[in-house]
């Protein structure tokens, strides 16, 4: 199985761990982009998103249209930067940027809508989302 007298040594022995690992590594990751855009693209398209917040001194209704091209969040709107990704299932994570102002949303989608929660550096609350 494993060439002794080659990696007789303990540094040896650790170098061929190592590049093993790397190559294995890098495999799961080259299997992990193919599937991805496959599985996530059943979430591709236009949404809606409402936000909502409790606290009376946050923004509470905005709506934002983001778009999402092979499990990528993109933001089609010019006002608010959007940036994330959907994963197989419709795990969502994303950020919303406008000026100053970041907001870390997740939660799941499902064919035409979702739901979750986010959380910016002062105020917090849940979103909705629609397939457009």
């Amino acid at each position: 199985m494993w060439d002794l007298v080659r990696i007789g040594t303990k540094g040896n022995v650790m170098n061929y761990f190592c590049k093993t690992t790397i190559a294995a590594r890098i495999l799961m990751l080259i299997g992990a982009s193919i599937a991805t855009p496959a599985a996530a693209a059943s979430f591709d398209g236009q949404w809606n998103v409402q936000i909502a917040s409790t606290r009376t001194a946050c923004p509470n209704g905005a709506s934002v249209s983001i778009g999402i091209t092979n499990g990528k969040v993109e933001s089609s709107n010019a006002m608010v930067s959007a940036s994330g990704h959907v994963a197989d299932a419709g795990g969502i994570s994303v950020t919303l940027t406008s000026g100053i102002k970041q907001a870390i949303g997740s939660g799941r989608l499902s064919a035409t809508s979702g739901s979750g929660t986010w959380h910016g550096a002062m105020c917090s609350g849940t979103w909705t989302a629609q397939r457009i």
